[in-house]
This record gives C-alpha cells, sequence and structure tokens, in this order.
C-alpha cells in the first residue's frame, strides 16, 4: 500500500535516533515536526504514542519485564484453555465456526482456522470465560484476556518471532491501562462505562499494530478505528452466565482491535488525530481527562509488570478476602464446628461484584465457605454450581457477612480485605490482606505461574503438550515464528 517518501524518511531517521540512545529516551528522538496533522509534536498525543508503537518494535525490554511478559503470556493462555471447555469459550467457538473465513488463525484448544478477526473474538472470550485472567488494580484493567488474544491472532497470521510477541504483548498492557489513566479509571467507573471494556480495545490494537509492522501513519489510523469502537457498560454485573461478560471485558476488545489493524493493512484511511484537538477520544470519555498519561513514562513503566496474576480462580475482589481467611484458617485449625461467624471486609465498590453473586466463583461469601470446609479452593471447586446448593454450604453462608468498608478504599492498595472470625468459644481473630499472591508487591515466582498454567491446561491438552508448551514459553524469546507452537495449543 502507498507510502509518503518523506514522512518515510523521517520516521527511519527517528527510529534510529532511539535505537542510538534508549527506549527511556524516546521523547527527544521523537521530536520531529509533524507531517499529518496540525499542532506541535510534543503535545501531539497521537503522533508521539504512533512513533512510540513503531520504533518499540526494534527495542529490546529489560529482562525483568520481558520475564513478567512471558509469566502473563503464559498465564493467559491457561485461561485460553481452560476457558475453551466452559460454555463461554465453548459458545463462542461455535459461533465463530459458523462464520467460516479465511484460515489465518487458530481458535485454542480446538481444530479450527478461521480469520485473524474472528480468531481473536474466540480466543478472548476464552480467556474470560471464568475468573482466572489477570487483572491491573489500580485501573481494573483485565488486560492479557485481549492483549495476548490479539497479539496471537496477527502473530500466527504474519509468522512474528517470539521476541516480536513478547514485545508486542507488552506494548498491549501499556495502551489498554494508560488509556484508562488519561481518563481517569474512576470517573469511568462513575459514568457508567466499564473500565473493562475501555481498556480492552486499545490494549489489542497496540499489540495488533505492533506485530502487523504498520508505519506511523497507519498506526494513526488504526488508532482512531479502535477509538471509535470504544464502548463497554457497567450492566456486565448484570450478567447471570458470564457469556457476555466474556464478550465485554475480553472479546470486544480483541475483535476490535485486531479489526481496526486488519481494515488499515487492507488499504483504508482514516483520522490522524482522534486523541487530538476537537472532538478527540479523551474528551468525549472523560471529564477531566489527562492525556500526557499516555505518554509519561513509556519506556520506563511498563504496566505488565503491575498487573496481578490470580492466584485462585475467582473474581479479582476475593483474592484477598481468600488469602486473609486461609492464612487465619492454617493458623487457629478453622473448622464448620469451631466457627460462629466470619465477616468478610472488602474496599466499598467490591460488594456490588463479589457481593452476592449467582455465580460461584464470583460470590464471595461462597468461595469463603468452600475455603472453610476444604481448606483450599481448586478451579474445579470454584466452577462446580453444584456446591452452591449444597445444604452445608447454604448453611455455612449464612455465617458470612461481606461488608463494604471504607476504610479499606486505599488506591495504594485497592484490592485489600480484612476477614474477622469470631470462634464458638467467643474469640475473635482477624487478619488484612493489603496485596494478596500474585501482585506486584506479592509476586508469584516463574515456577508459580508455570504450576498454575499446567493445572489449567493438562485437562484439556493433555500433560505432554502442557509442559512442552509452558517449557516454549518460558523461552519465549527462543521461537523464531509463533506459529511453531500451534500444535501444542491446538487440538
Amino acid at each position: 500500500m502507498a507510502r509518503f517518501p518523506l514522512e518515510r524518511r523521517r520516521f527511519l531517521q527517528t527510529a534510529a535516533a532511539l535505537a542510538a540512545t534508549s527506549l527511556p529516551g524516546w521523547r527527544n528522538a521523537f521530536a520531529a515536526d509533524d507531517t499529518l496533522a496540525s499542532g506541535d509534536a510534543t503535545t501531539d498525543v497521537t503522533a508521539q504514542l504512533a512513533r512510540y508503537i513503531v520504533a518499540s518494535r526494534g527495542q529490546a525490554l529489560p529482562e525483568a519485564v520481558a520475564t513478567a511478559c512471558k509469566n502473563h503470556i503464559l498465564d493467559t493462555f491457561g485461561a485460553m484453555v481452560s476457558g475453551s471447555r466452559m460454555r463461554p469459550g465453548e459458545l463462542a467457538t461455535r459461533y465463530v465456526r459458523s462464520l467460516g473465513g479465511t484460515s489465518q488463525a487458530s481458535v485454542i484448544a480446538s481444530d479450527l482456522r478461521t480469520t485473524c478477526v474472528n480468531a481473536a473474538l474466540a480466543n478472548a472470550m476464552c480467556a474470560h470465560s471464568d475468573e482466572t485472567d489477570d487483572f491491573e488494580p489500580v485501573t481494573k484493567a483485565h488486560p492479557g484476556s485481549s492483549v495476548v488474544p490479539a497479539a496471537l491472532a496477527i502473530g500466527e497470521h504474519a509468522g512474528c518471532s517470539g521476541e516480536a510477541f513478547i514485545r508486542a504483548v507488552a506494548l498491549g498492557y501499556d495502551m489498554a491501562c494508560r488509556l484508562l489513566m488519561a481518563l481517569g479509571p474512576d470517573r469511568v467507573r462513575a459514568s457508567h462505562r466499564s473500565a473493562e471494556g475501555t481498556a480492552s480495545t486499545f490494549g489489542a490494537v497496540g499489540a495488533a499494530a505492533a506485530l502487523a509492522s504498520l508505519d506511523e501513519r497507519e498506526t494513526r489510523f488504526a488508532i482512531s478505528y479502535a477509538a471509535q469502537q470504544e464502548s463497554g457498560l457497567w450492566s456486565w454485573v448484570k450478567d447471570k452466565d458470564h457469556i457476555e461478560k466474556a464478550f465485554d471485558f475480553a472479546g470486544m476488545g480483541a475483535r476490535n482491535g485486531v479489526q481496526a489493524v486488519t481494515m488499515v493493512q487492507s488499504g483504508m484511511t482514516g483520522v490522524a488525530d482522534v486523541l487530538d484537538g476537537t472532538h478527540n477520544l479523551f474528551i468525549a470519555l472523560s471529564t477531566q481527562p489527562n492525556p500526557q498519561a499516555m505518554l509519561d513514562g513509556l519506556g520506563q513503566r511498563f504496566f505488565v509488570t503491575e498487573t496481578a496474576i490470580k492466584t485462585y480462580s475467582v473474581g479479582y475482589p476475593i483474592q484477598s478476602p481468600l488469602d486473609a481467611f486461609l492464612t487465619l484458617r492454617k493458623q487457629n485449625g478453622l473448622t464448620p464446628e469451631n466457627v460462629s461467624k466470619i465477616d468478610v471486609h472488602v474496599p466499598s465498590d467490591a460488594v456490588g461484584i463479589v457481593g452476592d453473586s449467582s455465580m460461584p466463583d464470583v460470590n464471595c461469601a461462597h468461595m469463603v465457605a468452600v475455603a472453610l470446609v476444604k481448606g483450599a479452593v481448586s478451579f474445579a471447586d470454584s466452577h462446580n454450581a453444584a456446591l452452591m446448593r449444597d445444604p452445608q454450604m447454604i448453611a455455612l453462608r449464612s455465617k458470612i457477612s461481606v461488608v463494604a468498608d471504607k476504610t479499606l478504599d486505599d488506591p495504594a492498595a485497592p484490592r485489600g480485605a480484612r476477614v474477622d472470625v469470631t470462634l464458638t468459644d467467643g474469640r475473635t481473630l482477624s487478619h488484612t490482606t493489603r496485596f494478596p499472591p500474585g501482585t506486584k508487591e506479592n509476586p508469584l515466582s516463574v515456577e508459580g505461574v508455570n504450576d498454575k498454567a499446567r493445572d489449567l491446561m493438562a485437562p484439556v491438552l493433555g500433560k505432554d503438550k502442557t509442559l512442552r508448551l509452558i517449557a516454549q514459553i518460558n523461552h519465549l524469546e527462543d521461537v523464531r515464528d509463533i506459529r511453531a507452537l500451534r500444535g501444542l495449543f491446538t487440538v
């Protein structure tokens, strides 16, 4: 497709300048005139972001960032594979199978190959079929479930390297979380919009644009097509089957981002400055936007290192309550017989999400009851709807209260919890978990992520494929063509 020679020369000059310095110095390298949209290049967010996306393809990530990124890629593969056998994933796969389409990319844990757009949709819905995928505590984004499927679809079609895949995924996490930082996460949620749905489209377009090798001009257009598809409402909390929720959180965004990129690849042009000037995305979606948050710390602050990997396959507001309760149970030998009452204190906004859900893995009282009886919460138990109707569990839930506690509305620990237990002998016990396992403050080891992924994937892929896939992702930078993994994640 057509290129502008002058723009191409300027891009090569700025990319070379960036390579000669370091990723944290990208801002000086991109202080070039903007030939596609009016405005000073130092304040033109669309231009600077597009240049960063293009140039970052050739920049090595710090080792710690690359390791974190591989952990999150593996964690998301675990979510996709396990979710493929749950109803949202099954329905998504059935739906895209009915669409047919050119064989460009694979649908996870199936024999289906379809278009990049369709594969991204299905794989992302698989990734959020349950509550196994990752979560960024400050923005409330679930970046992995949309970013990784989008990168996988484009990367498989293009035959990208594992190293390029890692970089694109890191970029996608930044795009997803930075958009919410620019809009103000709390202001987004206060406007009845879903932070998760808002983040997912931008995360997907960032990863997909990087792997599609779009130039600066094309990347601007892709950002604009993504911006036009920005959507997502808080109404997902009323979805009792987790099917629309899988679309709202992940499938919609992955589809939108990949579609934006493939439309531009086909030759479609668009608006070059959707993040700037009149009628821009920020002023459309926020009453007090901070566009500079899209750029501040690019190349220095990587949101993939700040995103939490869930220890338990339950809604994120339940992670800290389970950690706190299981700590008390282990230390004090708690049983259903010696516990009289349990008060679970959570941040104010968490009660509406996990206070009284019909889904077992999003019902805090039920999960604490399971933990009391079994001393752990397995993937199988957290998704066992029959346990919700078990008389023992119903009786135990009557002892458990989930309390909105404003003292836990702490921006520094936005998903902390305190559990107070009253024993039958009148004694009281209490434990607070500010940062559950898997957060940046309390991270899981590579081995811990491997263990989680193995437990999730082996029942679907088999032990041998699972172990080989884990080993490949742990050394993804050595994979020359991402398509080499296809035989390990399909059946």
